[in-house]
């Protein structure tokens, strides 16, 4: 006879992946004439629970290599910016985004400079970033559960076995016959 039983255990119950980008201006110390290089460092990010969808609020550092002086000069630009994306992760078998589930986020992409152009003066900048959420909770898995009655198996000594099928079920008459002789 077999019934069911329910686990509770932490498992991911949400996943899910964004690919977004975003639009930047950067006003230098000089009119630079041609951009040399644009990179991006030092990305922070984290994700908390806002009303059942995840908040993640990030920020990175974006260099600009420059000319300028009618490209006789360099310079390097740095500017520190900020974001925040919601992302909607659907959740598995009807479970809740709580303030116990735990929320880890991931970056699939580093953000990436896409394009970069100047126009009047101001660097003007395309950022692509791909970010990861995994949502762990609380979930339930049931089991099939076999009861029995005996949980130990009874082991028999095979040499004791074999003494008891060669007892002589004759042994007290023989014995008596030789006594009387």
């Amino acid at each position: 006879m077999s019934n069911f039983r329910e686990i509770v255990t932490k498992a991911v119950i949400g996943k899910a992946k964004k690919t977004s980008g975003n639009k930047f201006q950067v006003e230098t110390e000089e009119v630079p004439n041609t951009i040399l290089g644009c990179w991006v460092i030092n990305h922070n990010f984290n994700g908390s629970n806002n009303n059942g969808s995840v908040l993640i609020n990030g920020a990175f550092d974006v260099n600009i290599w420059y000319s300028y002086a009618n490209d006789t000069k360099t310079s390097v630009s740095t500017k520190r910016f900020t974001y925040t994306d919601r992302m909607n992760v659907p959740l598995k078998n009807d479970t809740v985004l709580d303030n116990n589930s735990e929320i880890i986020v991931r970056s699939l992409k580093q953000p990436t400079v896409t394009d970069v152009t100047i126009k009047d003066g101001v660097v003007l900048l395309n950022i692509e970033k791909e970010l990861g959420v995994e949502i762990v909770g609380n979930t339930k898995v049931k089991i099939a559960v076999e009861d029995t009655d005996e949980d130990y198996v009874e082991l028999v000594d095979e040499e004791l076995e074999k003494e008891i099928d060669n007892v002589n079920d004759n042994y007290l008459e023989t014995t008596e016959v030789k006594d009387n002789n």
